[in-house]
């Protein structure tokens, strides 16, 4: 497997990719963020649409973010330059008509769980990432912690379906879960989904007990998107916990993240109440993963030379990574030829080396 994209601190994947909360951004206000290397002016028009552009004027390189929003265009601060939403010049005050002026790069934006998303790419092409048990229907959120780790997000994304540290750093999972084993599936393109098989072990009286809450499997499935962002679903089968994990990469190979505690809304006062106390279960639910793992990533330094059977979650999510787009962004301008598509299936035979040096 070739090293394209996984693991790279000078590449990007094209996707969605979380900014920063949307509470942050007021109407008619601008922003200014770097967002994976990348300098960015965020700003929302009257409209209440958030809008990306790059951050320095085309004419003498002042900071949009310095400027003022009329309605859903911006003005430049320093000669009082116009561009739409669209990146297009409307307005040269010194001069009767606009000469033509390359468009200044825009990103298409979402709102979601009270984050404001950016697409690295030109053109969104799919849904800002959700749970797929959740997926068309209204949900309440809330955010958890932000947090950052010493290590690239694609690894971060490899540890919850890595089904051998489950046996030494999680016991408690080992234990109801009688370890983990993952299905693999293919939700789209942009999205690999792991779903544990296994079934509780009868070899307690607590995890007997416990069995009586599941059906054929014990519940803890993901869906990892574009490499950086995952959900998790775990649970007995009438109550479902959902955690999201919102990554971006930086330009050093560390990970800037936010927890995202999603579940379904329900009406009424009793629902919201219900949705209240079940959205802070989640977060102590996620903080248990969390603790566990934080001191690997303080000191990892990925590299997988000797893969073995249990290892063929990590290489089919590195094997479906290898065949995004990348795009040119604020980390690496390199060429990249694309992938020809294949199933996302490693043999435990097959040589394999991920790390982040180039190929």
């Amino acid at each position: 497997m070739s090293n394209r994209i996984f693991n790279r601190t000078d590449r990007v994947v094209e996707g969605w990719y979380w900014a920063l909360p949307s509470k942050a951004l007021r109407p008619k206000r601008t922003k200014a963020i770097e967002l994976m290397g990348k300098k960015l002016v965020l700003f929302r028009g009257e409209s209440g649409r958030v809008h990306a552009m790059d951050a320095f004027c085309p004419h003498m390189g002042a900071h949009l973010a310095e400027g003022k929003v009329e309605g859903d265009s911006l003005r430049c601060f320093f000669h009082a330059w116009k561009f739409s939403e669209k990146g297009e010049c409307l307005d040269i005050p010194c001069l009767k008509q606009p000469i033509l002026v390359k468009p200044q790069p825009t990103w298409p934006t979402a709102e979601r769980y009270g984050l404001i998303w950016v697409w690295a790419g030109k053109e969104s092409k799919t849904d800002v990432p959700c749970v797929p048990e959740l997926e068309g229907l209204e949900t309440d959120w809330l955010l958890g912690n932000r947090f950052e780790k010493n290590c690239h997000p694609n690894v971060m994304m490899i540890n919850a379906i890595d089904e051998q540290h489950f046996h030494s750093v999680h016991p408690m999972v080992r234990e109801i879960a009688g370890g983990i084993g993952f299905k693999i599936t293919q939700k789209s393109p942009h999205c690999l989904v792991f779903q544990n098989g296994n079934q509780v072990p009868a070899t307690t009286w607590y995890t007997r007990l416990l069995g009586k809450f599941y059906g054929k499997a014990a519940t803890y499935d993901l869906s990892y998107w574009y490499g950086t962002n995952g959900t998790v679903t775990i649970g007995p089968d009438f109550l479902h916990f959902y955690i999201i994990f919102a990554l971006r990469p930086t330009p050093e190979g560390r990970s800037e993240g936010q927890t995202i505690l999603v579940t379904k809304k329900r009406h009424g006062f009793f629902g919201k109440l219900f949705n209240w106390f079940i959205l802070r279960v989640t977060r102590v639910v996620g903080g248990y993963f969390a603790r566990g793992d934080t001191k690997i990533f303080k000191t990892i330094r990925f590299e997988l030379k000797t893969p073995i059977q249990a290892d063929h979650s990590i290489l089919a999510f590195a094997s479906h990574l290898e065949k995004q787009t990348p795009v040119e962004w604020g980390m690496g301008k390199l060429p990249i030829a694309p992938v020809p598509a294949s199933k996302p299936v490693v043999s435990e035979s097959q040589s394999t080396m991920l790390s982040g040096e180039p190929s």
